[in-house]
């Protein structure tokens, strides 16, 4: 089963945490530092909460679509590389206390959105990589800037 995923950026961790537990009626599925999600099965979502900086408002961080297996994410990237979507492509990579493949395209607004598959979990390994947003727009998680191919 796919499901989409929403990364937030938030200012209150804990108190995103406590709110979105009693939105969804289901804790977190997984907790770090500065770091939780929540595995929601109706509707199928996957909520990521990543803290951000204290007093700025919470915002949207990327998108993402998780999918069960290897292929799905080999299948989007042929997909989107044929649809003339500029791509990145980030396999066995460490993100969000997971090992993960996936591939990134932007939106026409410039919103991230990332098709994964998480192969493993990791406990300690960070939740915070490099930008794919413009600088002043903030950072990701676990991506890069750097898009190639596609018109995208």
């Amino acid at each position: 089963m796919s499901r989409v995923q929403l990364a937030l950026r938030v200012a209150d961790l804990e108190g995103s945490i406590a709110f979105y537990s009693k939105l969804f009626g289901v804790e977190p599925a997984k907790r770090r530092p500065g770091y939780a999600n929540f595995a929601i099965a109706e509707p199928p979502l996957k909520l990521v909460l990543l803290e951000g900086e204290p007093g700025e408002p919470t915002r949207m961080d990327h998108l993402g679509v998780e999918v069960e297996d290897d292929a799905q994410v080999t299948a989007a990237t042929e997909r989107l590389k044929e649809a003339g979507l500029a791509t990145f492509e980030e396999n066995d990579t460490t993100c969000c206390y997971a090992l993960q493949d996936k591939v990134w395209v932007h939106g026409p607004g410039g919103e991230p959105w990332e098709v994964y598959v998480v192969k493993a979990d990791s406990p300690t390994a960070g939740a915070l990589s490099v930008d794919i947003l413009p600088k002043e727009a903030g950072s990701a998680c676990c991506a890069t800037e750097t898009v190639t191919g596609g018109a995208g």
